[in-house]
């Protein structure tokens, strides 16, 4: 498998574009995944400047490539800190995270990350962790399971799908993707099948990774560990993970709700670079499609 058939990165020029990259400064790739940011951004760097990135995935992490500049962390994100004393590294000067799925996790069927695909749902991308989307399928309460589809899918039929599940793994474990669809189709209408299907499969993968709580740890840190002037720039895909990113790089929190000093001043760590997100142009969705919903948003520690 070539490298671009393991994954495209959305938004590559204007990603590094808002790193602001210095020679000879230290950065960070959060999300290694095929490696095409980490590459990019080692070509800015001279002798002296050098690129940590992270990956949980195990095949990202065999997919990592040799130069002095570079270290591959095998580890999620959400431990940037602990890995950073490790290396001995105090502050870095900037911070890039691309929130998307690689598309070999999507392609290929043994992990169950897409409902195009057959196969368990799995969805972990640390495939050494405990829970995969086939044993909270399993073992969640109607509630539990409500509760994700409504906060995580956004879906407004959470209720019913939770209510279907539970009723039909009595009879058959809802395992597979194909288990799935024969439960959740009843309740999707023919029209918004993709869509809802979509949301649904959001909406496990989110849970089973920790994926919001991970960010929240990620973005703290993340400003911790950026020298004054360093740069965040973290491309999200859907709603939920660019709403606390947006949030945060605005205010410092994830509310929304700036706090602001005796005298009136916002109080945040960070100012946002573009007021608006950088997205996808029409050249770019016309060759690697899966970039349509990518929002990258920059902001610089004060």
């Amino acid at each position: 498998m070539n490298q671009e058939t393991y994954h495209i990165p959305a938004l590559l020029s204007q990603s590094i574009e808002a790193l602001d990259i210095k020679p000879s400064g230290v950065y960070i790739d959060a999300t290694f995944g095929g490696g095409g940011h980490s590459k990019a951004i080692v070509d800015c760097l001279n002798d002296k400047g050098h690129l940590y990135s992270f990956d949980q995935d195990e095949d990202a992490v065999s997919r990592a490539f040799i130069d002095p500049r570079f270290t591959m962390v095998y580890g999620n994100f959400r431990f940037l800190s602990n890995f950073l004393r490790y290396y001995e590294v105090s502050e870095v000067d900037g911070i890039l995270a691309d929130l998307g799925v690689s598309f070999h996790h999507f392609d290929d069927s043994s992990r169950g990350f897409s409902f195009r695909t057959g196969g368990r749902l799995d969805m972990r991308m640390n495939r050494h962790a405990r829970v995969d989307a086939a044993s909270i399928l399993s073992d969640y309460t109607e509630e539990q399971l409500a509760d994700i589809f409504y906060l995580y899918g956004e879906l407004r039929q959470a209720r019913k799908l939770a209510a279907a599940i539970v009723a039909a793994r009595r009879s058959e474990p809802v395992d597979t993707v194909e288990r799935l669809l024969e439960v959740c189709r009843p309740l999707i209408s023919q029209q918004k099948e993709k869509k809802d299907m979509a949301c649904i499969f959001q909406a496990l993968r989110i849970e089973v990774n920790g994926e919001l709580d991970a960010l929240k740890s990620f973005l703290k840190q993340a400003v911790a560990v950026l020298r004054p002037g360093g740069r965040l720039a973290i491309l999200t895909y859907h709603s939920l993970e660019d709403r606390l990113v947006k949030n945060f790089m605005k205010t410092g929190n994830f509310s929304g709700k700036a706090e602001k000093d005796f005298f009136g001043r916002v109080e945040t760590p960070l100012r946002t670079v573009y007021s608006k997100p950088i997205v996808p142009d029409e050249e770019e969705i016309a060759r690697n499609p899966r970039s349509r919903s990518a929002k990258l948003r920059v902001a610089e520690k004060i």
